[in-house]
């Protein structure tokens, strides 16, 4: 199946860009281990899209039309985000997965297995061994080492998948990165009934325990958006429509209730790995200090890391969401620079 779809360079207009997803799902065999379809040529940009088994992990590969040397990047998105958080930004500029093609990266963007065009698995049955196994199994299928980059929720599972992959793994960017289980504290808990659980903390939560959680306007504002200067936030009707739910094991993981956040047991492929943290100067969560501790560990265990805190690079403002703010463009040549 071919199809083709012309988009301006400089904006993705949200009706096309609906048109390039619309398009990934259609009539895509599933065959026993992987598959991937072509999809479409535009912009000197090749775009196919595909899946793993085992678990279900839908994703997209952008390739230069002009082939290069450079490594391929492979793009985890946040808590209650589907890849589309790299492709488009919240005001409709082309995103992050754009950006990097356009400077010579392969770029795969993926949904983690249970959220999104991955499909539905009962969140009884999901937990965040089972969204790494589906990383990595996206990982291996591309067949060379790739550069990883996570985003907040999914930074807990990067530091998993580097223990499990890391051999296919040659760098890791952690954008506001959730901690490894190791140095997380457990939650402070309030409350808890066998259907609810209240959480205190930053970011405070009322949580289903067996229902996923929906994005509420207080969190967009609070969290995801937060104390931003760069957020367009005419645009925040359309972001959180975007937004999709949490399965409940995974954000009662993410936040350490009980001691549940994923940990590291094996560290041997941190040993001289290149990482570099990415925290803006105005995110609600990620204070300078709160990074730092993941940066420390990181050194603990060996890796060769770096920490861009953006106001130390001269770039102010930004808050958790940066890939899809104004200066988006800005930060994804810092870190190209990084990535080299």
């Amino acid at each position: 199946m071919k199809s083709k779809t012309n988009v301006a360079p400089s904006i993705i207009s949200r009706r096309h860009f609906g048109a390039l997803a619309a398009i990934t799902g259609v009539g895509i065999a599933i065959k026993p281990v992987s598959t991937t379809a072509k999809q479409s040529s535009h912009d000197g940009i090749d775009i196919s899209c595909g899946y793993v088994q085992d678990p279900n992990t839908y994703y997209e590969h952008l390739k230069p039309a002009k082939q290069t040397n450079k490594p391929t990047i492979v793009m985890v998105p946040g808590g209650a985000h589907t890849g589309s958080c790299y492709q488009v930004t919240a005001d409709g500029r082309p995103g992050w997965a754009f950006d990097f093609v356009k400077m010579g990266y392969p770029v795969v963007v993926l949904d983690w297995p249970a959220t999104g065009r991955s499909g539905y698995i009962a969140d009884a049955d999901v937990n965040g061994e089972i969204v790494c196994a589906g990383i990595g199994k996206v990982i291996e299928s591309i067949g060379q080492s790739v550069v990883l980059l996570t985003h907040s929720m999914s930074g807990a599972y990067g530091w998993k998948v580097l223990e499990k992959y890391g051999q296919h793994v040659s760098r890791l960017v952690a954008i506001a990165p959730g901690p490894p289980g190791n140095i997380q504290p457990p939650a402070d808990v309030v409350s808890e009934t066998p259907e609810k659980i209240v959480i205190r903390g930053t970011t405070n939560y009322t949580l289903n325990r067996t229902g996923p959680f929906v994005s509420t306007q207080g969190f967009v504002v609070g969290k995801l958006i937060g104390k931003s200067e760069l957020f367009p936030r005419e645009f925040t009707a359309s972001y959180t429509a975007s937004l999709i739910p949490i399965p409940a094991k995974l954000l009662q993981q993410r936040l350490n209730i009980h001691g549940t956040q994923l940990k590291v047991e094996d560290r041997r492929y941190y040993r001289d790995k290149p990482v570099v943290v990415v925290t803006g100067t105005n995110d609600t969560d990620h204070p300078k200090d709160i990074d730092q501790k993941t940066v420390d560990w990181l050194k603990s265990n060996g890796a060769k890391v770096d920490y861009y805190y953006l106001g130390d690079k001269g770039v102010a403002g930004n808050g958790h969401m940066m890939m899809m703010e104004q200066n988006s463009d800005v930060i994804a040549k810092l870190i190209a620079r990084w990535i080299g």
